[in-house]
């Protein structure tokens, strides 16, 4: 589990500290309208890729199960079939873009000059739509096959060009929240580069790629992970647009402060991106006993780390908020609230394990039916919270969002542990 964990870890570390480095570096040369603006633009591009995102966590599941089951051809056509559909849906968003555009501004409550940096933002990054959307397919897969050592050499390249691009165009070109956009567009046709050198060798292998029953299986579980994602993306997008709500302070300092919340939870992910892979597997193979082993662990790893955060938390966000953040009221609003973000780490754990064991398992039905229920039950708390208890009630609805989502997964476990038991009584068709 270490193993195939550690450079997952690093590999999200990266990831993480990208949205770090783009606030850190808008933070210290910008204004709380810049930070406000890139929150906004940003969780637009977050609500609209990673509506996509199943793209990445199909083909993870899809990988692993062919895997368990020995089918190695399946293996290949998995990728195949994957980045074929991410370069497509990345050439829609290009041609849509001017309809999202529009929508994304009606849709935030923001003051005129926050819209009008956050236009700029959006109009370069939708540039790199196409590269994006077809680099989860590549993860995906490499996640699927274990190949996590080239995974986190994928991330490195994605996330370090995006870094040095951002600290360029904004840092010294003074280009603002439009500068972080082209940077992180053009960082992520660098690593589609990479990422097929990554592959190629599995790009020119034959592959059985027009099967009936895999296209068929590929779309269903697209559809329902692609309803999940958007449901909890809509969360998010609530979050922050609650936030605005309240003022352009409470919207700059909560932007700051899901900064940590994504370094959290990129890193944790690592231990539910593992357990994706080796559930996925352990279903291929009709494995109950490896299935739970796999879970247990990945958990215990996932709880223990959750901690470690918390403390960290706790012990440097002080200091990297009066460092970084030059803006006194954004800065006033992130120490404020803090202390509710620290309790994110521990309280996340189990909704991403659970998450992973589903993905793993091709489970999107009782995936998107789980994020639906938590995503009405987050915004009705939010609506009952908020208006009496301003930001603070934003911050309690969206702790109580990880339990929504945990409770409502966990639902589904017994059914699942059901259906792998009994394909352990189904034999299995030669691959």
């Amino acid at each position: 589990m270490l193993a195939l964990a550690w450079p997952i870890v690093l590999a999200q570390t990266a990831t993480a500290f990208t949205g770090v480095v783009d606030t850190a570096v808008m933070g210290s040369v910008g204004t709380k309208t810049d930070l406000a603006a890139v929150a906004v633009a940003a969780v637009t591009f977050s609500f609209v890729y990673w509506g996509f995102g199943f793209l990445r966590m199909a083909t993870t599941g899809q990988t692993a199960q062919a895997s368990g089951a020995g089918d190695d051809r399946e293996v290949r056509a998995v990728l195949i079939r994957a980045m074929a559909l991410g370069a497509v849906l990345g050439i829609g968003l290009l041609v849509a873009y001017p309809a999202i555009r529009w929508v994304a501004l009606q849709l935030f409550q923001a003051e005129a000059d926050v819209e009008a940096l956050a236009a700029g933002y959006m109009d370069h990054r939708i540039w790199g739509a196409p590269a994006a959307l077809t680099s989860y397919a590549v993860t995906g897969w490499l996640l699927g096959t274990g190949r996590t050592r080239a995974l986190l050499a994928f991330q490195i390249v994605l996330n370090g060009v995006n870094a040095a691009l951002d600290s360029l165009f904004v840092g010294a070109f003074l280009w603002g929240p439009a500068g972080i956009g082209a940077g992180t567009a053009l960082a992520e046709w660098t690593a589609l580069g990479f990422g097929l050198l990554l592959v190629r060798r599995d790009l020119r292998a034959p592959a059985p790629l027009l099967d009936p029953d895999r296209l068929r299986a590929l779309f269903a579980a697209n559809r329902d992970i692609m309803i999940r994602t958007l449901a909890l993306l809509f969360s998010f997008a609530w979050f922050v647009n609650a936030g605005a709500l309240v003022g352009s302070a409470e919207l700059a300092g909560n932007q700051v402060l899901l900064q940590f919340v994504a370094v959290a939870a990129f890193v944790l992910d690592a231990f539910a991106f593992v357990a994706e892979k080796e559930a996925g597997e352990a279903v291929g193979a009709g494995d109950r006993p490896r299935l739970l082993r796999a879970m247990r662990l990945t958990t215990e790893f996932a709880l223990v780390s959750g901690a470690l955060f918390v403390l960290a938390f706790a012990a440097t966000g002080p200091w990297i908020l009066h460092t970084f953040v030059a803006d006194e009221a954004a800065r006033a609003t992130a120490l404020a609230y803090l202390p509710f973000c620290a309790a994110v780490p521990l309280l996340g754990v189990p909704a991403w394990q659970l998450d992973g064991l589903f993905l793993g398992a091709t489970r999107g039905r009782a995936m998107r039916n789980a994020a639906v229920a938590a995503t009405v039950l987050y915004v009705a708390a939010d609506l009952l919270l908020r208006p009496t208890y301003g930001n603070t009630g934003v911050w309690l609805a969206l702790l109580l969002s990880y339990g929504f989502r945990a409770g409502a997964l966990a639902l589904g476990v017994p059914a699942l542990l059901r259906s792998v038991d009994s394909a352990i009584l189904t034999p299995r068709s030669p691959p």
